[in-house]
């Protein structure tokens, strides 16, 4: 089961495309699909191999409960019978101990994580039988939640909260148990996490019933993105604190209960290992790119074409667009007929979007600063470019870099996640994130040089073939699944 948030198979993205990759490539797996999102999906954004069996959506954010939404092949009768059983007495009996007790873990300086598991386990069986929705809005649960934080924060002093923090919080604690209401996964040999997030509930759910062993392989590090995410928000101390503890709780419970820890790169182990991830567990997987589809093409016209850079990137926040807007104005001091040119979904986060294009008026860049949307060929969109660019403040090991190198066209990117190990001095150049100047400078210097970009394009292709091909990939995986002993269904 490929438990994915947000992403596979109704949103794009780098994860998606590894996910479509891992499902329409590996041939000694089926697939089931477990999607987290924030709304109700209607229709799958990818075309689906047949070796996947069914799509399991949870959605957190839309409905007051998923059964509210999709009926997860429980008979109406179980359903009803939930709410019904459940009771305050129910709650305060069997609900309450182990929620207080799962509060003070998450608040606790030194986390036991055979006892989190318990807890999960136990949660788990109370949902089986009593309504997730009723619990959690009870009076009990209420009163126990104010108890706890109350306590927490009188310890730590430097905090408060209103009584609309405190129901806010709560309701986030709702939003992110909701999978322990979906009590029935599908019985399956290995539950793979494409995150170290909230993923991991349904993956214990899916371990407590059936025995299925859970891996995650990391992308962007779940609790790094979260916390940047955290800090650049306008929540209260008290928000954001409760948001990071319980983040870092889960993260460590991912870490804990995964058999295999894999990762994009080298640099998300850093992060795996100061979470408590068992050093013998780590193993990293580059992404890959399709060497056929991916490579070199003449475009006739690009002869006649001003110096034009091209980005695939969606735009929001952690790809960092207003930097890559400002390096354009640095950029077009020394060539002013340059092209920027950024294709992707641009309506994902449409506030970030529209900041960027008020930033492009600012700086008067209309005519060279262009969102192009999404375009169903990636592999055509590179060899429009002289360079590509990615700028980025976060990233696992990005496609883009890869896609670029594969298509002979070298990069300008960010010093982030595992960049620095697809791309080095010979296929491109590195800068450091934030820094427009120093990306503008590192452009104007390949757009300047054709002998040095025909140079590098080579030198990339070359690299692509001899280190991130997709045979690499899928043997590592497949060679992952038997020993977790799958041989004919994940």
């Amino acid at each position: 089961m490929l438990i994915a948030e947000g992403t596979f198979p109704f949103n794009g993205g780098g994860v998606s495309t590894w996910c479509q990759t891992l499902c329409n490539k590996i041939k000694n797996a089926d697939f089931y699909l477990y999607s987290v999102n924030a709304v109700f999906e209607s229709k799958p954004k990818y075309e689906l191999s047949p070796n996947i069996k069914d799509i399991i959506q949870v959605p957190l954010w839309t409905p007051d409960e998923p059964y509210d939404y999709i009926s997860y092949g429980d008979e109406y009768y179980k359903t009803v019978g939930r709410k019904e059983w459940t009771s305050d007495e129910v709650v305060t009996e069997r609900f309450i101990p182990y929620f207080e007790a799962l509060l003070e873990v998450i608040y606790s300086e030194e986390q036991d994580m055979l006892l989190l598991d318990n807890l999960f386990f136990e949660l788990w069986l109370y949902f089986e039988d009593y309504d997730f929705k009723k619990t959690m809005q009870s009076q009990p649960t209420w009163d126990t939640y104010v108890k706890i934080l109350s306590e927490a924060i009188v310890e730590e002093r430097n905090s408060n909260a209103t009584l609309f923090d405190l129901s806010i919080g709560l309701r986030w604690i709702y939003r992110f148990l909701i999978p322990l209401a979906i009590v029935d996964v599908p019985k399956v040999d290995i539950c793979h996490l494409t995150i170290s997030g909230f993923a991991i509930i349904p993956a214990l759910i899916a371990h407590y019933k059936h025995g299925s062993k859970i891996m995650v392989t990391e992308h962007g590090v779940f609790i790094r993105e979260r916390l940047l995410a955290i800090n650049q928000s306008g929540y209260p101390y008290f928000l954001k604190n409760l948001l990071i503890k319980f983040s870092e709780t889960i993260a460590r419970l991912a870490y804990h209960k995964s058999e295999v820890i894999a990762s994009v790169n080298k640099f998300n182990q850093k992060w795996q290992k100061l979470y408590g991830a068992d050093e013998n567990k780590l193993k990293v997987i580059y992404n890959a790119v399709d060497k056929d589809v991916f490579k070199p093409i003449d475009l006739p016209e690009k002869k006649n074409q001003p110096p034009t850079v091209v980005a695939l990137a969606r735009v929001f926040d952690l790809k960092d667009i207003h930097t890559m807007i400002r390096s354009c104005a640095v950029v077009v001091k020394e060539i002013p007929k340059v092209q920027f040119l950024v294709y992707g979904d641009d309506k994902a986060v449409p506030e970030y979007t529209s900041s960027c294009k008020s930033l492009i008026k600012d700086l008067d860049l209309e005519n060279n600063f262009k969102f192009m949307g999404p375009k169903s060929n990636p592999h055509l969109i590179f060899p429009e470019g002289d360079i590509s660019i990615l700028t980025s403040i976060s990233e696992g090991f990005p496609y883009t870099v890869i896609e670029s190198m594969s298509c002979g066209i070298p990069v300008v990117a960010t010093d982030v996640g595992g960049v620095s190990e697809a791309l080095n001095k010979e296929t491109g150049i590195i800068c450091k994130p934030k820094n427009y100047q120093q990306i503008g400078e590192a452009v104007i210097k390949l757009l300047k040089d054709e002998n040095l970009r025909a140079s590098m394009g080579l030198k990339c292709r070359d690299r692509v073939l001899e280190h991130f091909t997709l045979e690499n990939l899928i043997d590592e995986y497949e060679l992952i699944y038997d020993q977790l002993g799958c041989r004919e269904r994940v």
